[in-house]
Parts: structure tokens; sequence; C-alpha cells
């Protein structure tokens, strides 16, 4: 019988990721400083899974799996971001909020809730005694993992290179897996998020199925709020114009990575019921004039 999770394991993350995330919140609102973003961010993850494992030190094979998978994920991610974020300046996405505290401290506050849900997962199994011993599921969740991940890891490093040269100045990525989609690197982090769910289910039981909220949570932020729109919206605004960029657009899969050739030629309902490619991410497209 697997023993339900020990709801301490919750609080305990909980007050650490408010208390974490207040610190760096502190130290941005102060000396607008908010190249740390990010790195509070994933970091944050990386302690709330090693904490947990500690804890409960059962040190059962899901547990200490899982838990170097969010290890690797978070540290990758961390430094990546960092890194680039001192190399290329300030965060934009601060422009409107380094002198609006009612902004920043909704940013800070939101990040607390996505690290502490989306952690649910991982929380759960090392709080538990480890659950079954190996089930399918932890194969098809640790390779759902390693999928997104490369394709997140190697998304950005190709995104990284093309904007590094000075000939791309001006110019939108389009190389590599950014042929496939305008965001493998989002497809990346939800498909790995969705993996460490999946590989949790051998420890779940009853009410304890709930914390699919995390990568759910998760799904909806790249998709509604923080993720997707904000870049769509960027992108738009800066190449709507040009009749290049709304061809990458039409023929560009949204997420899902596809060749264009198939999906440049999908009526459009069909994007955008199995593909997501919803209103929302054309809405700051300037429209097309005819010329008569």
């Amino acid at each position: 019988m697997v023993k339900v999770i020990d709801s301490h394991y919750l609080t305990i993350t909980a007050i650490f990721t408010v208390v974490y995330q207040f610190i760096f919140f502190v130290i941005t609102a102060l000396f607008k400083f908010d190249q740390v973003t990010d790195f509070a961010g994933s970091t944050n993850f990386v302690i709330l899974a090693v904490l947990t494992l500690v804890l409960k030190g059962t040190w059962h094979f899901r547990q200490v799996v899982l838990t170097s998978l969010v290890v690797v994920w978070g540290l990758r991610l961390g430094m990546f971001l960092l890194m680039r974020i001192l190399k290329w300046g300030e965060d934009r996405r601060f422009d409107e909020m380094r002198e609006n505290m009612g902004k920043l401290v909704v940013f800070w506050t939101l990040q607390a809730v996505w690290v502490w849900t989306v952690s649910l997962p991982v929380t759960l199994v090392n709080a538990s005694n480890g659950g079954r011993l190996f089930q399918p599921a932890d194969v098809i969740g640790w390779t759902m993992f390693v999928a997104g991940f490369l394709v997140e890891a190697i998304a950005d490093q190709q995104k990284l290179l093309f904007k590094n040269r000075q000939e791309n100045k001006g110019r939108w990525c389009d190389v590599g897996l950014w042929k496939y989609s305008r965001h493998p690197n989002y497809f990346g982090e939800m498909l790995l998020w969705w993996g460490i769910y999946v590989a949790s289910l051998p420890v779940l039981k009853g009410a304890e199925y709930l914390v699919i909220v995390g990568p759910i949570f998760l799904t909806l932020l790249l998709f509604f709020v923080s993720g997707i729109p904000l870049l769509e919206e960027s992108a738009d605004k800066k190449y709507g114009n040009l009749g290049a960029y709304r061809h990458y657009k039409k023929t560009t899969s949204p997420l899902i990575l596809l060749p264009r050739g198939v999906y440049g030629y999908l009526p459009r309902w069909c994007k955008t019921v199995f593909l997501f490619e919803f209103p929302l991410y054309s809405k700051n497209l300037p429209q097309e004039t005819t010329v008569w």
C-alpha cells in the first residue's frame, strides 16, 4: 500500500518557495536588477527536489531518478538563462515593471506559484515511500522527459547561436528546430514536465492524482499568459509587415514540431483545434492590405 503524502512536505516546500522568491524580489525591487529572475525560478525547482529527497531519506530509485532529472533540467536552464541575460543586458519583460511595484509583486507571486505547483509531482514522489516497483509508466515518463529536455536544450542553443551572428540582426529565428515550430523550447518544456507527471503515476493514489494540476498549470501559463502570447506579440509588432515573416508564421506550427509542407496546407480549424494555433497569437499581426 502506498503511503498517502505527508502534508508537511507541501507546507515546507510552499514556505521555502515563498521565502526564496521573496529574497530575489527584494533584490529586483531595490536595485532594479532583474537579470536573476529566471535563475531564481529554475534553481528553486532544483532545491525543492533535493530538499524533499533528503528530508524523506528513503532513496527509492523512482525518487532518485526524478530528482536527478529535475536537477539536470534546472541547472542547465538556469545557467543558460543567466548567461544569456548577462550577455544581452536587461530583461525586456520588465520594461513596464521596474517602476511599477504592483506589477512586480504580481510577477514574483506568479513565479512562486509556478514553481511550487509544477513541482508537486516530484514533491509527492519524494514524500512517499517510493511506490510500486518498476512500472511501464516510469519508462514512458522518463522517455518523455529526455525527449523534451533535448528539444528544449537544442532549441535554446540554436537560437542563441543564431542571434549571436551579426548577419542575423533584426531577423526572426527560423533555423534548426525553429523551422518546424515557432516555439520548440516551450514544446520541449511542456513535454518534459508531463513526462515527470507520468513517471509519478505509480506513486499516486486517490486525491493524489490532483497533482496533475502541475503540468496543466505550466501548459496554461505558456499557452495564455507569460509564454507564447508575449513572444508572438513582440514578433508580430517587429516583423508583421514583412511578407516573409507572415509566410513563416502561416506555414510554421506554433508549438508541435511539424514539417512546413504539412502544417502550411492544413485548414485553419484543424490548426486551432489540434495544433493550438489560437487567434490570440495573431491579434497584433497587422492586417494585410489589398492593392487595387
